[in-house]
Parts: structure tokens; C-alpha cells; sequence
């Protein structure tokens, strides 16, 4: 992989997930790092993207943001991982490699009804297009049916040897069936199928309630001073 590419340092900032902190960004501006080998590479190196920003954290006093993935050949779910499986097995999974226009109604209602209170809202279609859309990997989208109904989707790039768990989105009247840990254990079996080595889940975040649940997947990876470290329990 070539070595020779450009980065760029944003200014700090006011951290979205730890209100006492403030948060800066090492961006990937080169255009040769804009292509989906570059970004395998790139996210083996705790990078990610937002749309077509593929940036990594780079705080000057914190360390909070860990990148995390999931060793799929080892995985085992835990026994409530099972059951809420077990919960979910009258609902059927398909895969598109297209975006559908049932999709934006159901990201308006997810948005609208269950992050009312967050920087999402309200929902808009350029935000929408922001995570469904991008130059630089391939894309597909899990979809998660009842009967005849559209209930779920996890946007997840595709990726050299791995999956990346991007963003999901619900109807907001199956909550109770945990659709987003749900899609994720989905995304891990499909990443199976596909025989990846790795799902990428983005930043594990302890002390932030919204950003620390993803080292429930076991067992995992995060990047600690740029080593993969294995965690089985």
C-alpha cells in the first residue's frame, strides 16, 4: 500500500459524544486514499468515513474514541443475543445492492419519532443521502421484513475482508424487539456468508450511553495505541 498521501488536522471542537471534552479530526484528504482498497486500509488504521469524509479521531487530551471490530469466524452470541434472535425469527432478512424509496419514509419516522431530541432532527433527505450515499466503497442494505412490511435497514459498506456497520434505521413501533442489536447480529452473519474476516462497528465510546454498547459483540477487536487488541470476555 502506498505510504505517500496527504492527511489534513481540523481544528478543535466541541466533542457530539463527551460534553467535557473537545474533539479533533485527522482527515483523509488525499484523492488516492478516496477508493474502497484505500479505505480497508484506511479503517485497519481506525479511520472512518461520513459520506465522502473519511476522518479518524485525533484529540489532543482524549482518548475515549476506540475503532472496534468483530472477529466474525470466532463470534458467539451471548445468551441474550440468542433470545432476542429467538424473539425475531418470525421476521425475514434480505440483502439489496440498491436504494429503494421505501427507505427515506422509514428513516423519517425512525428519526422523527425516536431521536427527536438528537442533532438529527428533524429528518431531511440531504442528511439521508449523507450516509446512503458515497465515491468510495460499495454499499449494501439489510433489510429487515415482517410479512409484507419494511421494518428495519442497516446501511454497511463493503469492504476488502470486512463489513462496516454504517447506520441503521427502524420503525419506531418494533423497538421493543431491539432491532438495531438485531441488525447487527444480521450484519455478522451475512458477513459470514460473504466470508469477511471483520465487522467494523465504528467507535467503542465508554462513558458516552449512546456509543458503548458495542463491545457486547464477542469476541472483538479495538485499536489501542495503534495494536489490534483481542477481548474475549
Amino acid at each position: 500500500m502506498n505510504s505517500n498521501y496527504k492527511l489534513g488536522i481540523t481544528q478543535s471542537f466541541q466533542c457530539n459524544y463527551l460534553a467535557d471534552q473537545q474533539e479533533r479530526l485527522l482527515i483523509a484528504v488525499d484523492p488516492i486514499l478516496h477508493d474502497s482498497e484505500h479505505y480497508g486500509w484506511l479503517m485497519h488504521q481506525g479511520f472512518r468515513r461520513s459520506g465522502n469524509d473519511i476522518y479518524r479521531p485525533h484529540c489532543l487530551s482524549c482518548h475515549a474514541c476506540q475503532s472496534i471490530r468483530v472477529l466474525i469466524d470466532n463470534f458467539t452470541a451471548s445468551k441474550s443475543q440468542k433470545r432476542l434472535l429467538k424473539r425475531g425469527q418470525h421476521f425475514s432478512v434480505k440483502v439489496s445492492y440498491t436504494i429503494k424509496s421505501s427507505y427515506y419514509p422509514l428513516y423519517e419516522k425512525y428519526i422523527n419519532k425516536i431521536h427527536s431530541d438528537g442533532s438529527m432532527f428533524p429528518a431531511s433527505p440531504r442528511q439521508f443521502q449523507s450516509f446512503t450515499k458515497n465515491d468510495i466503497t460499495e454499499q449494501i442494505y439489510i433489510e429487515i421484513w415482517h410479512d409484507d412490511e419494511l421494518i428495519s435497514v442497516a446501511v454497511t459498506d463493503d469492504i476488502p475482508n470486512a463489513l462496516s456497520a454504517v447506520y441503521t434505521f427502524y420503525h419506531p413501533d418494533y423497538r421493543k424487539y431491539g432491532l438495531g442489536v438485531f441488525s447487527i447480529l444480521k450484519q455478522i452473519e451475512i458477513s459470514k456468508q460473504l466470508e469477511r474476516e471483520f465487522l467494523y462497528l465504528g467507535y467503542q465510546i465508554n462513558d458516552c450511553e449512546k456509543m458503548n454498547y458495542k463491545n457486547r459483540y464477542k469476541p472483538h477487536q479495538i485499536l489501542i495505541e495503534n495494536q489490534w487488541k483481542t477481548v474475549n470476555k
